[in-house]
């Protein structure tokens, strides 16, 4: 019988005391934890320390509190609980703590309180001067896009802008109705008011709390010599108890909508949008953000917080918050086409930026089948001469009228209408339009000329690569920090603190893409 080889273990003993150990011992040396330790103590933060009132218990120090909330950033740690509890546990935060252990109320308190939104864009701004120093940012080739974050917001908690109005309307009718007839039953009075017509009365946009306020008033006066007047009373009590607190609610609905068109009881500041994260299928929409960033070397160099669903509107804000970070705008913006409108071009070329950005045919453009089609409006003979375009069945559409809009931003453009004399008979009208009447067209020549350089961009040796670097530029930092980094979902409330939020995840980002080169 073969005798067994005698197994050796290495000692182990639970009860056995250690000799005290740095910490630090037990980290690599380029982890990623060392590198964002070194990042924050060359910035300088006695402007959080300023925050601090002073007096009473000693605090944590901040300088302490922010590297341990950028860290848990970087490891995909959100929660003040879950942060506390790394704190306990976790090797690398407690070396960078140096053992101290802020409970999650001290530390969710630092993240919304004594982290304001100022004291958090100068923190990123020194980021980004040091990444300056190092050469990571030179801002020739600024890379914009957007994405929505749905807000920590109950999704069945929306407020609609529309039915607001309509609400409101019906009420105001309701009001019409009852002071007419309170007029009517005051026999006295009727002569006085009785004939008087609604906008006598107010008007139906002229009823408000205010009006409805002054009437209770009103009322109350006349019960002082009418006490048994029960029609009097009972008016005055659904005027008081109903429609008073009523029209209260609706107006301050529009006020907290704005130029919005809803928003979510639970987070005011959140405006419902749809979602690409949509499991369901089926388009539902959900409070949220639209958060814009623009990137240089993957390193995100600006980011804005929207409440408007559409990234054209957004454009410009966020170019002007650049340069106030910077102060500077960068050589060239490369965008794709749900930024290429007249107002932003407009703003690229006043600012003497290299424009990248396409438009929303762009790409269709390029296909044969759109060249050869003789009936869309780009392909038209247009007679300058004459100010007239000439469409297949050569037929004259001739200049009508201009037509002005102004944008969400306040930008004004000029729409010109042109319109065929006669399409009747034109064997060819089917295929030219699917009006009842003669074809119509809008064109507005500003656009025009600006589309005709940002193609010209576009197609150029520069714009090709630039296009293709589009696609890993701001997409792959997206990817990072939704899908690698699992954050989807803001767990902060209001616009403010939601802006925090992100501009810690960007820090964290721009730490982490630091450490990894």
């Amino acid at each position: 019988m073969k005798q067994r080889k005698k197994v050796v273990f290495k000692e182990y003993d639970k009860y056995q005391l250690m000799l005290p150990s740095d910490l630090e011992d037990l980290i690599p040396e380029h982890h990623i934890v060392k590198v964002l330790n070194e990042i924050i103590e060359r910035m300088d933060i006695e402007f959080l320390k300023e925050k601090y009132p002073g007096g009473g218990r000693s605090s944590y120090h901040p300088e302490m509190m922010l590297k341990v909330l950028l860290y848990g950033y970087t490891q995909q740690i959100y929660s003040s609980r879950k942060l506390a509890k790394a704190l306990r546990e976790n090797v690398p935060f407690m070396w960078l703590s140096r053992n101290n252990r802020p409970d999650f109320r001290t530390l969710n308190r630092f993240r919304s309180s004594i982290m304001g939104l100022e004291e958090l864009e100068e923190i990123f701004t020194e980021l980004l001067d040091l990444l300056q120093e190092e050469g990571y940012i030179k801002l020739e080739n600024y890379f914009v896009d957007g994405t929505k974050i749905e807000g920590n917001a109950n999704k069945y908690t929306f407020v609609w802008k529309k039915s607001t109005k309509k609400y409101k309307a019906m009420l105001r009718e309701k009001v019409k109705a009852l002071l007419i007839k309170i007029e009517e039953e005051n026999v006295k009075e009727n002569d006085e008011y009785g004939d008087k017509d609604l906008e006598e009365l107010g008007g139906e946009e002229g009823i408000s709390s205010e009006k409805i306020k002054s009437k209770v008033e009103e009322i109350e006066k006349r019960l002082k010599d009418k006490r048994d007047d029960k029609k009097l009373k009972k008016a005055l009590k659904v005027l008081k108890d109903d429609y008073l607190p009523r029209m209260e609610k609706y107006e301050n609905q529009e006020k907290l909508c704005g130029d919005r068109n809803s928003y979510s009881k639970t987070d005011p500041d959140a405006t419902f949008m749809r979602m690409k994260e949509d499991h369901m299928k089926n388009g539902q929409l959900k409070a949220g953000y639209n958060v814009q960033i623009g990137t240089e070397n993957q390193f995100i160099v600006n980011y804005s917080i929207h409440q408007r669903a559409g990234d054209t509107s957004c454009f410009i804000s966020h170019c002007e918050e650049l340069k106030e970070k910077l102060g500077r705008l960068p050589e060239n913006i490369i965008a794709d086409s749900g930024y290429g409108s007249e107002e932003n071009y407009d703003y690229l070329e006043k600012n003497n930026i290299g424009t990248y950005v396409k438009y929303n045919n762009f790409h269709l453009e390029q296909k044969k089948k759109f060249k050869e089609d003789r009936f869309r409006v780009e392909n038209l003979y247009y007679d300058s001469n004459l100010d007239e375009y000439i469409c297949p069945g050569l037929r004259r559409l001739t200049f009508i009228k201009e037509c002005k809009k102004k944008t969400e931003n306040g930008y004004n453009t000029t729409r010109r209408i042109y319109e065929c004399k006669s399409c009747a008979g034109c064997s060819l009208k089917a295929c030219c339009t699917k009006a009842a009447g003669n074809r119509k067209i809008q064109i507005s020549f500003k656009l025009n000329e600006y589309k005709a350089k940002a193609r010209s961009n576009l197609l150029s040796e520069i714009g090709v690569k630039l296009r293709g670097k589009r696609a890993i530029e701001p997409e792959t930092v997206f990817g990072r920090l939704k899908w690698n980094w699992s954050f989807k979902r803001f767990l902060l409330r209001g616009l403010e603190k939601v802006k925090i939020e992100w501009g810690l995840l960007s820090i964290a980002h721009n730490i982490v893409k630091l450490a990894t080169i």
